[in-house]
């Protein structure tokens, strides 16, 4: 089997779990953050940056590389670790979710999808064994089945269907993936926010044996209380041998939230896209650092943090950097935001180690400013 979970210990306070995830490309340590290369990189980082912040596992995008350079390209570069000089764990996502964001310009079918390339216009089509095909060619240590992503809200009725329909797309993929010996095919339960779907969703999923499952379909709009509670009733109908992923969620709460409620894995843009806008996460909460207020502040970031930004330069260089348009700039607020969500995971495991989950989460919590309303309670 390409991918192997290995459960180490459950937190007696909280019931999160420790675990590793043992890969074609090493050990991943969980729960975990992945940082998204959607483009076969981590915007502004280079590999050797993203290891010295001890990155287990990026995330790469389907439909991107369809798109550019096209995967047979990355087939003949000796597959994506090498196309990208990354030769730690890659996870890449089915496509499904962009292709369903490309609502005005797609068409679903049984078959698959229907879309124009939001580059060019051009006409293409992904199904279940086109979505095998590219990332058999990119080479991942785990791909993700082709889903359909409903949007938030939607009609009960079309929910239903789509869920249905990727259970049949998932049976598919299964059928037509090439590599299982050294690629694993992750599932992706859907179901939106309704429980008997998601409770069925998991159930036909489970039962085609899939070396792992992701919870897809939260984190799109619907209120953080409703996404716990689909959490709630979704994992507990998920193999505890297998590892558990929760796709697009990346707050520091919600990660640790997620961990709390039995979740393996995690990735979001949110760290790196809202860098570039100059906003980082800190101890003591968000802080946007074009404010006026640090042009004269000579402080690091967050002294809190040991990362190399907070090591070296200071809030009022930093905003002169975004103020002027400076790449570096970005590079320093991106490099920070990353390291941050990393060292909370290994906090994480660190506190379940100890038992300790919960009162971590009240004192995180409390340091970084979140009330009950903004936590989804």
């Amino acid at each position: 089997m390409a991918v192997k979970y290995e459960f180490i210990k459950q937190c007696n306070q909280s019931g999160a779990r420790l675990g590793r995830v043992h890969t074609p490309h090493g050990i991943i340590d969980t729960p975990t953050f992945m940082p998204v290369g959607t483009q076969a990189t981590v915007k502004t980082m280079s590999p050797e940056e993203l290891k010295a912040m001890d990155a287990h596992i990026i995330l790469s995008n389907t439909y991107h590389l369809f798109l550019r350079p096209g995967h047979e390209i990355v087939r003949k570069a000796g597959g994506l670790h090498k196309f990208m000089n990354w030769d730690r764990p890659i996870l890449t996502d089915s496509g499904g979710f962009q292709v369903f964001s490309l609502s005005a310009m797609r068409k679903i079918t049984e078959e698959g999808v229907q879309f124009r390339s939001h580059l060019n216009g051009d006409k293409l089509f992904i199904g279940p064994e086109t979505a095998m095909e590219i990332q058999n060619a990119l080479g991942s240590d785990i791909m993700m089945a082709f889903d359909e992503c409903p949007p938030y809200p939607a009609e009960y009725e079309y929910v239903k269907q789509s869920t249905e329909r990727t259970s049949r797309w998932a049976e598919r993929c299964l059928k037509s993936h090439a590599r299982p010996q050294d690629q694993a095919l992750f599932a992706i339960v859907q179901g939106g926010m309704h429980e008997d779907l998601r409770v069925q969703s998991a159930k036909d999923l489970t039962s085609m044996d899939f070396p792992g499952y992701a919870i897809g379909g939260l984190s799109v709009g619907e209120p953080k209380h409703l996404m716990y509670e689909v959490l709630d009733y979704t994992v507990p109908h998920l193999p505890s041998d297998k590892p558990r992923y929760l796709m697009g969620v990346g707050s520091p709460d919600a990660l640790v939230e997620g961990a709390i409620r039995g979740i393996d894995m995690f990735d979001c843009v949110l760290p790196t896209r809202i860098a570039r806008n100059g906003t980082t996460m800190t101890s003591g909460g968000r802080l946007v650092i074009r404010n006026a207020k640090f042009s004269e502040d000579f402080g690091p970031l967050d002294p809190n943090c040991s990362c190399y930004t907070c090591t070296n330069y200071s809030r009022a260089y930093i905003r002169h950097l975004l103020k002027a348009d400076e790449t570096f700039g970005i590079r320093l607020t991106t490099y920070h935001n990353l390291h941050f969500l990393l060292q909370l995971m290994r906090d994480v495991r660190q506190a379940i180690m100890e038992d300790r989950l919960l009162d971590f989460r009240d004192s995180f919590f409390e340091a970084y400013g979140l009330n009950d309303n903004e936590r989804g309670f």
